[in-house]
């Protein structure tokens, strides 16, 4: 036994390989594509391109890892099954458990590893990989303007013909309009003939020095028909500086997620205290403004019984204890302090719902690492009975099955984020609801699998048409 277990090993190691190096480089690629914007027409060298692709690489493996898993366990056992492998091993007495035995024990210890890297080293490496985009302008200045286009830096839109100096510092023929901040336009222009970007790691601000120039700039007019009357104001300077902000500079995420959002650089026990530390907070925030708002209701019905005389009892009507003259000014007050009161209601409510949202994704984080583990096993119980069944191996159907069921997983479990995100799911059911659908199905396969049923029995499927087509012609005798 030790020697066909060594050969199914052999035999899985050598696909799974195979198919995680080839899934692995199509990610990168991906992430490449994705992450176009910020590479090209940079002026990065091939080392600090090495670094932001090795920062991303980590945050492949949840993806890449469980699909290999289930591409290599329908290639596996499709090509024993497709070759009559499966077929000798039963005659011998090796049921498909058994035959399974050392590729769930490697299975495990895979599981065991994917949630120490999701634990320990995915956090870590995006830790390194947001702090590296965010400096990735400070460390290399020029980058943050590319030569011959237009760059969006901040409330700038930059443009130079030519970059020149050691890290291209040093800028010629520059236009740059300034976006309004009340977002009408771009209403300032300035040129300069010369410039030198300087900045500091220790700084996040970009300082653009300007030589020999003009500033030209749109004058509002107060009046539609005016327009025509006010020209553009214009002036020239020798030396003009321009602070750029650089703190969120390529600030493009691929998941879609707020770069303040630190939940994925965080491992178990720093998730725990963080989380504890939210509750409490929320919890502190609940109290203080229920306090508040008990203390504003509090006041203004000691301020309303303050002018009934004593050893008398409220009328029904209020407004009674009042003067004519009074009564608008206790209206107006009421109506100020109830609409004051739902704006604070109102404001308060969004902010909790903020605050309850960044809790669930940290609650989401803490999941995923479990997770992970656990998808390692559903892929493995998914593709090896599937590959049995279907008996076919090679690059062909169990692709096809393999992204379809992928597909599915992902999706689900995106899906499942994205509601229990908004807090409209548990955190814990959105994390874990592509698991709990699609483990049946693994406990189905692996049943049908073990007891030689295909993966559908066509019999029962074309018994009611042969019944039906027999009623309608008879056989004659």
């Amino acid at each position: 036994m030790k020697i066909l277990d060594k050969y199914l090993l052999k035999t899985f190691l050598t696909t799974f390989t195979m198919v995680f190096v080839i899934l692995f480089f199509i990610f990168i690629l991906q992430s490449v594509w994705l992450f176009i914007a910020e590479l090209a027409g940079k002026d990065l060298d091939l080392l600090m391109v090495l670094k932001f692709l090795l920062f991303a690489m980590p945050r492949i493996v949840p993806l890449v890892l469980p699909l290999s898993v289930l591409l290599a366990s329908i290639m596996t056992f499709g090509n024993l099954a497709e070759n009559y492998e499966f077929a000798a091993m039963k005659s011998a007495g090796i049921s498909l458990q058994r035959a399974m035995k050392s590729l769930i024990i490697f299975i495990s210890i895979l599981s065991i590893v994917a949630f120490l890297f999701a634990n320990n080293v995915i956090p870590y490496a995006e830790f390194k990989f947001i702090n590296f985009r965010k400096n990735i302008a400070q460390l290399k200045p020029a980058m943050a303007i590319a030569e011959g286009q237009f760059s969006d830096v901040g409330l700038f839109n930059i443009k130079v013909n030519k970059k020149s100096g050691e890290n291209g510092n040093t800028l010629t023929g520059i236009t740059i309009h300034k976006k309004s901040p009340l977002g009408d336009g771009n209403k300032t222009v300035i040129k300069a003939k010369t410039g030198e970007l300087i900045s500091s790691e220790k700084s996040s601000t970009l300082h653009l020095v300007l030589n020999d120039g003009n500033y030209y700039e749109d004058v509002a007019a107060r009046k539609y028909e005016d327009m025509k009357k006010f020209p553009f104001a214009k002036s020239t300077f020798k030396k003009y500086i321009i602070n750029i902000d650089l703190s969120k500079l390529n600030a493009v995420d691929v998941n879609n997620t707020n770069i303040s959002n630190t939940n994925t650089m965080l491992n178990l026990s720093e998730l725990t205290y963080t989380l504890d530390s939210l509750h409490k907070n929320m919890d502190t925030d609940i109290s203080s403004f229920s306090e508040n708002i008990n203390q504003r209701v509090g006041v203004l019905g000691r301020t309303m019984t303050a002018t009934v005389p004593k050893n008398k009892t409220l009328p029904k009507d209020l407004l009674t204890i009042y003067k004519n003259d009074k009564k608008l000014e206790v209206l107006n007050l009421a109506i100020s302090n109830v609409e004051n009161n739902m704006f604070s209601i109102d404001g308060t409510n969004t902010e909790l719902e903020n605050k309850q949202k960044n809790i669930n994704g940290h609650l989401l984080a803490f999941y995923d690492k479990f997770v992970i583990a656990f998808a390692c096993f559903l892929m493995f119980f998914i593709g090896a009975p599937l590959g049995a069944i279907i008996r076919k191996g090679g690059l062909g159907l169990p692709i096809v099955f393999a992204v379809l069921i992928f597909i599915s997983f992902h999706f689900i479990n995106t899906f499942g984020k994205r509601v229990a995100q908004e807090d409209q799911l548990s955190p814990f059911l959105g994390a874990w609801l592509s698991s709990l659908i699609l483990s049946p199905l693994a406990i189905l396969l692996t049943y049908r699998a073990t007891n030689d049923i295909g993966l559908i029995n066509m019999d029962v499927v074309l018994a009611p048409f042969q019944k039906l087509f027999q009623k309608v012609f008879p056989q004659q005798k």
